[in-house]
């Protein structure tokens, strides 16, 4: 199995550091607003990692942290008029909602920073009797950034270069420019907490430091956080870490790609900004999944309005055919443990999705595997003749088992196909502004027409059906229909 190292830019071979365990760790949201899918992508990913891993025969002890104590929160909570904490514990609350409605795996521990204050401060002053930290006279305390000498080894800058990316001017108590925040003294209107050096509060960056080696220990296997997480705030991490435990901080560093809407950088500023709970109102949730996972994690994902589209028709397409398969197998008797067609699809499932997978989470070529197996899937039910249909829905049966097995592992076929395909078509026909009564009115009006001899009738029904987006299909049990906007893949 091989994962992406962003330390060295290098795929490596995933070895941990002990055994069979797996110590993940991945920055979580800082509360103050509602989550958006920029994060509803960051945690599918490191879920999906850890979901994988556990399939592979990992023993995964996964943290995902809340940043509870920050500028915007603070902000946002004197704008509304409320206590910081409180205001922050009511959006985790929104935001354990939003993740629950992803049904994105719980992570085993999720921490939040001002729940670690008193570990905040020990960890701060051992960085000050180590040298690699100073309190200012005004009570912030800062970070000698210059004193550890990995620091840029993540970002692959040389600290001269950072200096680029400064205010040269000395900001009031620091040493160098380059210098960042431990602890930050208390101002007017914040909320802070007593400290050797005065009231204050953390700053950004320790916090994760502090509850990844209280939560798993001093070296972790897999450290994982979006792209612009990078510089400075995983360049942070490493230095405070590194510098008080004197151990490599993360054996990999993980991190996942960014979201463009449309073409344009996600920001509320621009207004694109997409909150998870706006998208669930307009997409299923295995919707969503697919257009994460149809790219690889580590690539940015430009989503425009057509791939959601296309995800439905993906995810429509599937589930149709899970039903037609679970209908073909009981009518014809099958069983996964019986004897089967001889083909290539069906006994390589399992194999081709771990193969995929182990080359650093590949979902999109699991997915494109996807498609591969129901074309074979829906055309064996359409050929399999008399004789073989007992063969075939055996086969059937096995492939269904495996795809429900290995796909879960990403989250996908959870529901009910008849209650993902009806909330499908409700959709579209609200959309299409037709009702599904109209419909089944105008079918049996065509048979009438038909049992009438009147063609010329019925065939204007279904010519008016198909204009409206409505396709019928005869079969030997009755017309069925579906809509047409959702078979254009």
């Amino acid at each position: 199995m091989k994962i992406h190292n962003s330390i060295t830019g290098k795929k490596e071979e995933f070895i941990p550091i002990d055994g069979k365990n797996v110590r993940m760790y991945a920055c979580g949201v800082t509360v103050y607003d509602l989550s958006h899918i920029g994060h509803a992508r960051q945690a599918i990913v490191y879920a999906m990692m850890a979901d994988y891993l556990r399939y592979r025969g990992y023993n995964v002890k996964y943290v995902r942290n809340y940043t509870d104590v920050d500028d915007k929160i603070i902000k946002r909570a004197n704008e509304r008029g409320k206590d910081a904490l409180e205001f922050s514990k009511e959006q985790i609350e929104e935001s354990e909602k939003d993740m629950a409605a992803l049904h994105v795996t719980e992570a085993d521990e999720k921490p939040k920073a001002s729940e670690y204050i008193g570990k905040i401060i020990e960890f701060v002053q051992g960085l000050i009797e180590k040298g690699y930290a100073y309190p200012a006279p005004n009570g912030d305390v800062y970070y000698r950034v210059r004193k550890f000498n990995g620091y840029g080894k993540l970002s692959h800058r040389n600290v001269d270069e950072l200096l680029n990316g400064v205010r040269k001017e000395l900001e009031e108590g620091k040493e160098d420019p380059l210098d960042f925040a431990l602890w930050k003294s208390a101002k007017p209107g914040e909320i802070s907490w007593d400290s050797p050096w005065g009231k204050g509060r953390p700053g950004w960056h320790i916090e994760c430091s502090v509850m990844a080696k209280d939560t798993l220990g001093e070296s972790i296997d897999i450290h994982g956080g979006g792209r612009d997480l990078v510089f400075p705030h995983h360049e942070n991490e490493i230095a405070q870490s590194e510098a008080l435990t004197g151990k490599p901080f993360a054996k990999y560093w993980s991190h996942c790609g960014l979201i463009k809407i449309n073409g344009e950088k996600m920001s509320k500023s621009l207004g694109n900004s997409i909150t998870i709970r706006d998208a669930l109102e307009m997409y299923n949730y295995e919707v969503l999944k697919y257009v994460f996972f149809e790219k690889h994690y580590a690539s940015d994902v430009d989503i425009y309005d057509k791939d959601y589209k296309q995800a439905e028709n993906h995810m429509y397409y599937f589930y149709n055919s899970i039903k037609n398969m679970e209908n073909y197998v009981k009518e014809n008797n099958g069983d996964k443990d019986g004897q089967k067609v001889e083909d290539d699809i069906s006994a390589s499932i399992k194999e081709k999705f771990i193969e995929v997978m182990d080359d650093d989470f590949n979902t999109s070529a699991a997915i494109a595997q996807l498609h591969v197996i129901f074309k074979y899937v829906n055309n064996l039910m359409k050929t399999a003749k008399k004789a073989n249909k007992i063969l075939a829905a055996n086969t059937i049966a096995n492939i269904l088992a495996e795809v429900k097995e290995v796909y879960g592992v990403l989250g996908f076929f959870k529901q009910e196909p008849d209650e993902f395909i009806n909330n499908m078509q409700e959709k579209y026909l609200k959309e299409l502004n037709i009702e599904k009564q109209y419909i089944i009115d105008e079918i049996g009006k065509r048979k009438e027409a038909k049992q009438n001899k009147d063609y010329q009738l019925a065939d204007e029904i279904r010519s008016n059906l198909d204009e409206k987006g409505i396709i019928l299909n005869d079969t030997p049990e009755g017309t069925t229909w579906d809509i047409k906007s959702l078979y254009q893949i």
